[in-house]
């Protein structure tokens, strides 16, 4: 990783707050998003409404409505519930990425829904119960993922639980595999002081040195768990082979050659996307694709239990 090491250990950036976490982000590309301060109630200006396609998401909305069609956009740096990022930056969360899923399921006003995505991805917490509940919706209606421009990591696990992917020109997605930044103390900050970690007899797992042989395979073997859970998801989700996908996630002949991006060519060959589209010509042929609404009686509610029934059970298999 690349800019000032004290930005990002000062407390003040977002990627100070992210420090130990295991991550499915593609560092590289979330790099000014990382950078930036995290942001202050107090001080921050509030975002305007968000562009999703041919709709706007007002502020405070996690997703819009018209003709029957709903879109949600994903944007920035993906958390599990974070208030300051979703309310003053615009970015999604998990817990927010879930209640939508819940709440689109049980509107019968909707028939067809839209994940506009534009992410570098983000934390593994909180991750997997967002893409399993992103999956039970699109067991009920179509979900379709409009890629533009980016869809990396924790976003692309999102998107691949999705009905279909569609990217636009230039646009890229990939990035499946998980990372850590470690923060340890070696030499003296700025003030003189030596700061120092020390752990208990029987929890060294607690926060892994990685300086130390030991403390680097704690880590490695943290990462190649969330590592799994994420290839596991992908096959699952694009029906793909799951023994067969590092091999085919590779950009060489050594099957852990992969975590890379891919152009849209590239991921549809390598099964990951269904088409290249433009924005226009994605949300026309989606809102072409929906029925008139159909009289009856709404049963909102017992949809939206119903719903978030499906994911309780599908988070208890896990």
């Amino acid at each position: 990783m690349t800019g000032n090491p004290l930005q990002f250990q000062s407390g003040k950036s977002i990627a100070s707050r992210l420090g130990g976490h295991v991550l499915a982000l593609d560092v590289s590309r979330a790099l000014d998003d990382l950078m930036m301060d995290w942001p202050q109630g107090d001080t921050a200006a509030q975002i305007g409404a968000t562009m999703a396609g041919p709709l706007e998401v007002q502020k405070g909305e996690r997703f819009a409505i018209s003709r029957r069609v709903a879109v949600m956009p994903v944007r920035g740096v993906l958390t599990p519930d974070s208030v300051a990022l979703e309310r003053y930056l615009g970015w999604a969360n998990y817990q927010g990425v879930e209640a939508s899923c819940a709440e689109l399921a049980a509107n019968e006003d909707v028939a067809a829904c839209v994940i506009d995505m534009n992410s570098p991805g983000g934390l593994v917490l909180g991750l997997e119960g967002a893409a399993q509940a992103i999956a039970v919706l699109a067991a009920q209606k179509p979900v379709h993922v409009l890629v533009n421009p980016m869809a990396a990591s924790a976003a692309y696990y999102l998107a691949s639980q999705a009905s279909d992917i569609t990217m636009t020109a230039g646009s890229s997605l990939g990035s499946i595999g998980t990372t850590r930044m470690s923060v340890w103390p070696v030499k003296p900050d700025a003030w003189g002081d030596q700061w120092g970690v020390h752990l208990s007899s029987h929890a060294r797992a607690k926060n892994p040195d990685p300086t130390s042989e030991d403390g680097q395979a704690e880590i490695q073997r943290s990462l190649d768990e969330a590592e799994a859970a994420f290839l596991d998801a992908v096959a699952r989700g694009r029906n793909l082979d799951r023994a067969g996908l590092p091999a085919r996630l590779s950009v060489t002949d050594n099957k852990t050659d992969g975590g890379a991006m891919y152009a849209p060519a590239d991921a549809i060959n390598r099964g990951l996307a269904d088409r290249q589209e433009t924005r226009a010509g994605f949300y026309d042929r989606v809102f072409a694709g929906v029925a008139p609404a159909q009289g009856g009686s709404s049963r909102a509610m017992a949809r939206t239990a119903r719903a978030q029934a499906d994911i309780a059970a599908a988070l208890s298999k896990t």
